[in-house]
């Protein structure tokens, strides 16, 4: 064979090699250039005679490329392009003629393949081997950093069999024993008696369930506070973090005392000015009666600046009977004495009656006051006070915030058993601010001129009176457009089904 085409056989092996290390130093182009040298192999063995000519030995080129680039997971692909090189030869030697190179230059060609494939590998190997190296020192050195956090990190950490005994412990434990020593025992001797089957209980919840949490003791501590977290992580495994919750427990005890306390001394003070009611109540009347029998002249002639007194002395008696029979009134529901007067009553009459009551104060106020009653009955079983205070105050509180030339709307309505009440005005509208917070005791919207004219128990009563009767109250305002306010309770009594007709002759049973 001439020099030309073994020069030829090796161009065909060495280019396909040169671009393959171009294409590897990225890493999507080491797959490729694997497959390109295994290609170049080929090609160059098929050129030399094949599987037994001097150029043989590259059809392992892509093995010995893949260890190169130490990355284990490319030798299966090196080894697979090597396989398929060497069935490329064989089937090329089946169907094309194969040259057969000259003793002399077949003699250097196989120490040049045999030399570079076994530097190539033995390159691959050694760098593989120092990567693997790497990689468990990496290891091992992460491994250590971890295990090291375990250990000082501010919990324990637990490996548990479903029945509780402790295959792992990290961390520091809350109990009078080191991590060490807590290997091979049963959870349940670190808990303190009486809290053994509640963590018993959350072990069998935490291998059904998948996690479970409980507060319990510790054996040494009775007093003391831990909290176990459970997780399930195979059918004979759990995962148990414990915590030390003296800090919570003694926070969330201050916090239990000084909610009782509050409530202690909020429930004396509506006990205090429920009992109180009488004593309030018995002078005012008394002032608001002889101030009335001065206004009315019973006894004979005044001068008229007396008579001008003594009505402003009847209207602010009036005026501060009003506002004290609120306080006392929430006081009561607050105290839980409040008992509602249930009652049959068609609820339109007192509607009606607060509607005439208002007409006069609206008509001062330059408002118009509609009512908007059904032409049936709407018999309902309630407290008729409380209906009527429900109306009052929503109708107040709609004309206080209602401008001259305003209208306000009372919409009275049935629904199955849903007796409805409605009013829709056409005021200032109130803030989403002060939306969130109306309907609480002594909570007020609007300017300071609005808020002077209540103690802001108006819709704080309505809600409570309509929750008393199972109902409830929701409010609906945009700014500068006006306030709905429905309350909703069911009160109303159903109406009896009609009786069908008796056949001639048949008895009605008794």
């Amino acid at each position: 064979m001439t020099p030309g085409p073994e020069l030829a056989a090796l161009a065909a092996g060495l280019v396909p090699a040169l671009l393959g290390a171009v294409l590897a130093r990225s890493g999507r182009g080491r797959a490729v250039a694997i497959v390109i040298w295994g290609l170049g192999g080929a090609v160059a063995c098929q050129m030399t005679g094949g599987a037994l000519g001097p150029l043989a030995a590259w059809c392992l080129a892509p093995l010995a490329a893949a260890a190169a680039f130490r990355k284990p997971d490319l030798l299966p692909l090196g080894a697979a392009v090597a396989v398929a090189a060497a069935a490329l030869v064989t089937v090329g030697a089946a169907v094309l003629p194969l040259p057969t190179p000259p003793a002399a230059d077949a003699v250097w060609l196989s120490l040049l393949s045999l030399a570079t494939v076994a530097v190539g590998l033995a390159a691959g190997l050694v760098a593989l081997q120092g990567q693997t190296r790497l990689d468990g020192r990496l290891q091992d050195e992460t491994e250590t950093r971890l295990r090291e956090m375990l250990h000082h990190q501010p919990q324990l950490l637990l490996g548990l069999y479903p029945g509780g005994r402790i295959l792992e412990a990290y961390g520091h434990p809350p109990f009078r024993a080191q991590t060490g020593e807590l290997l091979d025992r049963n959870f349940s001797d670190l808990v303190a008696p009486d809290d053994r089957p509640a963590v018993e209980d959350a072990l069998q919840r935490a291998v059904s369930e998948g996690s479970a949490e409980v507060i319990f003791a510790p054996a040494h501590d009775p007093e003391g506070r831990c909290e176990l977290t459970l997780r399930r992580m195979s059918t004979i495994r759990i995962a148990a973090a414990v915590r030390d919750a003296r800090a919570q427990h003694a926070r969330e005890t201050e916090l239990d005392q000084a909610r009782a306390s509050a409530e202690s001394q909020n429930a004396g003070k509506s006990r205090f000015l429920a009992n109180m009611s009488h004593e309030l109540r018995t002078p005012l009347n008394a002032i608001m009666g002889f101030s009335d029998i001065m206004r009315q002249r019973l006894f004979g002639p005044m001068s008229d600046r007396y008579a001008e007194y003594a009505e402003l002395i009847h209207e602010s008696g009036a005026h501060l009977l009003e506002l004290i029979n609120d306080v006392l009134d929430m006081s009561k529901i607050e105290a839980e004495r409040f008992e509602l007067a249930r009652e049959g009553f068609d609820a339109r009459d007192a509607v009606s009656a607060v509607l005439r009551l208002m007409r006069g104060q609206a008509d001062r106020a330059g408002v118009n006051l509609r009512g908007m009653l059904p032409a049936d009955p709407l018999e309902a079983d309630a407290d008729r006070r409380a209906i009527k205070q429900i109306a009052l105050n929503l109708i107040s509180n709609a004309l206080k915030f209602t401008p001259r030339g305003g209208a306000v709307t009372m919409t009275v309505q049935g629904d199955g058993e849903m007796l409805e009440l409605i009013v829709a005005d056409t005021g200032v509208g109130i803030a989403p601010d002060d939306l969130e917070r109306l309907g609480r005791p002594f909570e007020q919207a609007g300017d300071a001129n609005q808020k002077a004219g209540g103690a802001g128990l108006g819709l704080s009563l309505v809600r409570a009176f309509a929750k008393l009767h199972g109902g409830e109250m929701s409010i609906e305002s945009t700014l500068g457009e006006g306030t709905t306010v429905i309350v909703r309770m069911p009160v109303l009594i159903p109406e009896p089904a009609p009786q069908a007709a008796l056949a001639p002759g048949a008895v009605a049973e008794a």
